[in-house]
């Protein structure tokens, strides 16, 4: 058999080491990501690729019971059991199963509402990073019994110790085990773990069914991207997949009533204890039966679904054993299992619990060894029962198909179908976009598109299930909970129809969604009874999660999480001079629209790169010094700066301080994105947001630079506000900035009013996302401020190549930032406020008599000509090396650029004072002053 991990290696020189059970565990396959272009594709986890659920299954089980003879039965009746959307969901309810005597939670990205929040934290490498902690029980979490985190693969460690330091912090305990289908650290990563189970002061034991590492050659990373942008063309939306009848208008869909046990949790949302799974399992014979008579109703072409009876005992001598599904995908013959290999799963951790599992050389991506597979060899333990894994039955192959985070309920369905008799396999759908090639030596064959159907709280988005067109099934049991019954899930483009364009028999079975006040579950196209009224439950308290890319903003999900409500598709734009007639007349607030967004000529364009070339290594220095004064000043033990940029112009900034300290210390700071608007204050509900998932001490508010301090100034006053008001304490109103030439602050990494490029352009340097709105008629009491995501823009975009260039330089600035930051450590940093004093004695002396509309220093001159309507450039003489495109802007809007002397900024724009459209002129340019 071909490795599926063949295709990615040949290409990229990847290679896998480790344990003999690596390939057959893993395959390898594309994604587009800034930090990791592989992805390793588990064949037993049951997500990307269709598995036999008896293996599924049975890994999570034989790891629960090393975890429990690890920690004894005293112990392991104390514990709790943690498992990570959405990934090791099912995973971490088999190891619960395992274990025996343990509750079972697992982490969610979706807010539930009436349910108080026990916590949440950052995954670094997921598309989707935020997991919240939803226990019905509060005290779940709260006692000092091991806590046993399970997650489908362990490589850096990050998320493992974002979990572990973010629930330390609240419920203390002495004892954690992480538990993993594969530990895949660098040599680099192995000691994290130690270090940091030492300095929280608790033992911190690993236990994973293979270990290993995955060699990079140099410049994988680009030529990973390359692949991805060359092949992903053929599977863009709307492009298809394997071939198929094409989606259907009406799907023929049958509906199973499962009579799923009333009270019973759909799955470890909320939690999931040993009580809850003797009540599945007495319930599974019954509902696999209801199962078995819908896969047996009359269906297209004739295809019969023998009954039990019909089938002889699997095992039977004389029964067909056709290749599984997962040997059938796509257009090939061959099969994308992986190498047979003749080995016990395990790894160093079973004689030396809480090590680190050594890699051994094995074979590589390109060799094969022949013997029983890895998978079986897990398998082959369910139930207590040891033995050769009896072939498949005789008869149809079904497909049982969970819901991302919906694992464990559709997993068990599996088991039980098994257990009747069916050739059954099963995976789930998933948020992850994976790059598809139909190749036997490649992870991800096909995929099926469609649009997500739960209603998620960061919006809607494309879903995806892989492997399952062209993968031979005769039949497909989609079971989803009650939130997903939706009429997207039905729509001609929906997954019932991407499915029924590919297999015969679609079977649909819905598990009531658990909350601990659930209403009772009504199909969503039945006819509702007519009831009185009743007030709707309030939901003002739960907040949606923050917005990511790529579905809000250019930007790499980890790299920052907005805290704003889509406004992308709401036309907001205004021509300039209307928008600045309205504002001063009095008429609007400059946040209750938008400017048209400013598109660069060919040679503006020319002007930022050359600007971001001279510049780069200054700004490197500057966001080094800036984010090594904040670790230095904000961080204390157990505690990790939070960094909130300021959006817009704070979050490349934001971007910068969070990779530096990422390279430079091996951090990985949370990063959201907030809204502050002059005159309204800061977004009160996202201060709301950030109190509830973080330690309010450690919020560090970010900016790009300051002008005269009216956003400082704005800060303080409304965290004072906040604080009176809502009996929130611990933000602290200091902003770090890039640059402070106002002198306005005290943490800052230059106070040199120089280009920083990402004020040359507006969203196209931002992750192509707009100002923030504040308007009444969009933006209630209860959300969120609003942002655009300008996607058409796309192809102008440099957000990225902005942020590259400058981290590129980060290493040859290192020695000259320690310097800095000792000199400013020592230094007094006491604001003098300078600068607004300059900006007050000019708009005297101009005769304009109002501070707002002076901006001083090169980022608030050029905001000024890019959105407002400009009167005239104030440039500091001899000031010309970060004034090209200043002045290039000035002529391209006929704005004069006056030379002045002792002037504390390198420029200073002077927006026009009681403007009225007749203050332009036929050509829309700016009247000079007489």
């Amino acid at each position: 058999m071909v490795w599926t991990g063949t295709w990615v290696a040949e290409r990229l020189g990847v290679e896998l080491i480790g344990d003999e059970a690596l390939p057959a565990l893993l395959g390898l396959a594309l994604r587009r990501n800034p930090k990791r272009a592989h992805l390793l594709v588990s064949s037993v986890l049951g997500k990307h690729v269709p598995q036999r659920p008896s293996v599924v299954y049975g890994s999570g089980l034989d790891l629960g019971r090393r975890v429990r003879a690890l920690l004894g039965d005293e112990e392991a009746a104390r514990a709790v059991v943690l498992g990570y959307a959405e990934t090791a969901t099912a995973l971490g309810h088999a190891v619960a199963d395992g274990l025996g005597l343990a509750p079972y939670l697992h982490s969610t990205r979706r807010p539930v509402a009436g349910v108080a929040r026990a916590g949440g934290f950052e995954e670094s490498h997921s598309h989707a990073t935020s997991h919240l902690l939803l226990p019905e029980d509060p005290k779940l979490l709260a006692g000092d019994g091991p806590l046993v985190l399970v997650d489908d693969e362990f490589s850096t460690g990050n998320t493992v110790l974002n979990t572990v330091r973010a629930l330390h912090e609240r419920y203390p305990r002495d004892r954690y085990v992480v538990v993993a289908l594969v530990d895949m650290r660098s040599a680099a990563d192995l000691g994290r773990l130690d270090a940091f189970a030492a300095e929280i002061g608790a033992r911190v034991d690993l236990i994973s069914g293979a270990a290993g590492t995955v060699r990079l050659p140099e410049g994988v990373l680009e030529k990973g991207q390359a692949l991805v942008a060359e092949h992903e063309r053929a599977y863009e939306p709307g492009a298809g997949s394997a071939p198929g009848r094409g989606p259907s208008t009406a799907p023929d869909v049958v509906r199973v009533a499962l009579d799923w046990p009333e009270g019973l949790p759909d799955g470890g949302r909320h939690g999931f204890t040993p009580d809850h799974r003797a009540r599945l399992e007495s319930a599974l014979p019954t509902m696999a039966a209801r199962i078995t008579e819908a896969l047996r109703a009359p269906a297209a072409g004739g295809l019969r679904f023998p009954a039990a009876a019909d089938q002889p005992p699997a095992g039977t001598a004389g029964t067909p054993t056709d290749p599984p599904a997962e040997a059938q995908l796509g257009s090939a013959a061959e099969g994308v299992s992986g190498p047979t290999v003749a080995a016990e799963p395990g790894s160093a951790s079973d004689e030396q619990p809480g090590s680190a599992a050594e890699a051994q050389p094995g074979p590589t991506a390109t060799e094969g060894v022949s013997g029983p597979t890895a998978v079986e060899a897990l398998g082959a333990t369910v139930g207590g029962r040891a033995g050769t894994p009896a072939p498949p039955p005789a008869g149809p192959r079904v497909l049982v198909l969970g819901f991302e985070e919906l694992m464990y309920a559709p997993l068990r369905l599996g088991t039980a179908l098994e257990d009747a008799g069916h050739d059954v396999r099963y995976s789930t759908t998933t948020r992850s976009p994976v790059l598809a090639v139909d190749d036997p030596g490649y992870a991800i064959r096909t995929r099926l598109v469609f649009p997500a159907h739960d209603d998620p709280a960061d919006g809607p988005g494309e879903r995806y299930a892989y492997n399952v067109a062209g993968a031979g099934f005769d039949a497909v049991v989609l079971v989803v909970d009650s939130t997903a019954d939706t009429p997207a899930l039905h729509a001609p483009d929906g997954l019932l129809a991407q499915l029924a364009a590919h297999i015969p028999r679609v079977v649909l079975a819905v598990v009531p969604s658990y909350t601990p006040t659930a209403s009772p579950y009504v199909p969503y196209d039945a006819t509702p009874e007519v009831t009185e009224a009743t007030e709707a439950p309030e939901r003002s308290s739960m907040l949606p999660e923050p917005l990511r890319g790529p579905a809000f903003s250019s930007y790499a999900p980890e790299e920052v999480g907005w805290l704003l409500q889509d406004l992308s598709d709401v036309e907001l734009e205004a021509p300039t001079e209307e928008r600045e007639e309205a504002i001063q007349s009095g008429g609007a607030h400059y946040a209750e629209s938008l400017p048209v967004e400013y598109q660069p000529s060919d040679r503006y364009q020319e002007l930022f790169h050359a600007a971001l070339e001279t510049s780069a290594a200054r700004i490197a220095r500057a966001v080094g010094t800036v984010t090594e004064t904040v670790l230095a000043e904000r961080e204390r033990p157990g505690h990790r700066p939070v960094l909130v940029s300021l959006a817009r112009a704070g979050t490349p900034v934001g971007v910068l301080m969070r990779r530096w300290a990422q390279a430079r210390h091996g951090l990985d700071l949370p990063h959201y994105a907030v809204s502050i608007v002059r005159g309204r204050g800061i977004d009160a509900n996202a201060l709301r947001w950030l109190a509830a998932h973080h330690d309010p001490a450690d919020v560090v508010f970010v900016d790009g630079w300051t002008g005269k301090g009216a956003i400082t100034r704005e800060l303080a006053d409304a965290i004072k506000q906040f604080e009176a008001a809502e009996g929130v304490t611990g933000f602290d109103p200091e902003i770090a900035v890039l640059a402070d030439p106002g002198s306005c602050v005290r943490t800052y990494g230059t106070r040199e009013d120089f280009l920083i490029p990402s004020a040359c352009l507006n969203s196209t340097v931002s992750g192509l996302i707009s100002r923030t709105v504040l308007r009444a008629d969009l933006v209630g009491p209860n959300d969120f401020h609003g942002g655009k995501f300008y996607r058409e823009l796309a192809g102008a975009d440099v957000s990225n190549a902005f942020l590259d260039a400058v981290a590129a330089r980060f290493d040859e600035v290192g020695a000259a930032v320690d310097a800095d930051v000792k000199e400013l450590l020592a230094a007094d940093r006491t604001p003098t406020w300078e600068g607004w004093a300059a900006v007050e004695r000019i708009s005297e002396e101009y005769g304009i008599h109002d501070v707002n509309l002076v901006k001083p220093g090169v980022g608030e001159t050029t905001r000024v000509l890019l959105r407002r309507v400009p009167w005239k450039i104030l440039a500091k003489r001899g000031a010309d090396a970060d004034l090209a495109h200043v002045r290039l802007l000035a002529e391209q809007r006929g704005v004069p650029v006056e030379e002045v002397d002792e002037l504390p900024y390198s420029c200073v724009g002077l927006i026009h004072p009681q403007y009225t459209r007749g203050a332009t002129g036929a050509d829309g340019k700016a009247v000079v002053s007489q």
